[in-house]
């Protein structure tokens, strides 16, 4: 791949996760290489970048979510993309009203993340914001979400 392919899909990595040593992510391979300041992990396929992704977004759920929006816990796509995409480095609100708009739903519409097309859709939604499209075939984010919901 070049350095022209966008740096998630190098990574096998479309959510642009953090490398964190202490995760031990299902096909992580270590921080990303080839980049002046390596921040991403890197995974073996897609399918594990996009398992990790989902995880990620079904362990929100049981995270404090934003005062005032939706219920307990994080369960808007508002207080999702504020956690995955921090205002300090995105423009979240924008971000959060793009993933919205893809799910069908409002911001701050609460959405059930263990249900499989509404993360299939989320985990797409990421995947396009992240990468500036999606590169993947709907097998590889079928066979992601699948393992993410297992």
């Amino acid at each position: 791949m070049t350095q022209s392919t966008p740096r998630g899909v190098r990574n096998n990595n479309p959510g642009n996760i953090d490398y964190n040593p202490r995760n031990a992510w299902q096909g992580q391979q270590g921080v990303e290489v080839g980049v002046a300041k390596p921040r991403f992990a890197r995974f073996d396929t897609p399918e594990n970048g996009i398992r990790a992704l989902g995880k990620l977004l079904i362990n929100y759920r049981g995270k404090d979510g934003m005062p005032g929006v939706g219920g307990k816990g994080i369960d808007t796509v508002l207080e999702t993309i504020n956690r995955w995409a921090p205002s300090n480095e995105n423009d979240t609100r924008a971000y959060a009203a793009a993933v919205a708009k893809r799910l069908g739903v409002g911001t701050t519409d609460p959405i059930d993340i263990k249900d499989r097309h509404t993360l299939w859709l989320l985990v797409e939604s990421i995947i396009i914001h992240e990468n500036g499209g999606n590169p993947y075939k709907g097998a590889v984010i079928d066979e992601g979400v699948r393992r993410a919901l297992a």
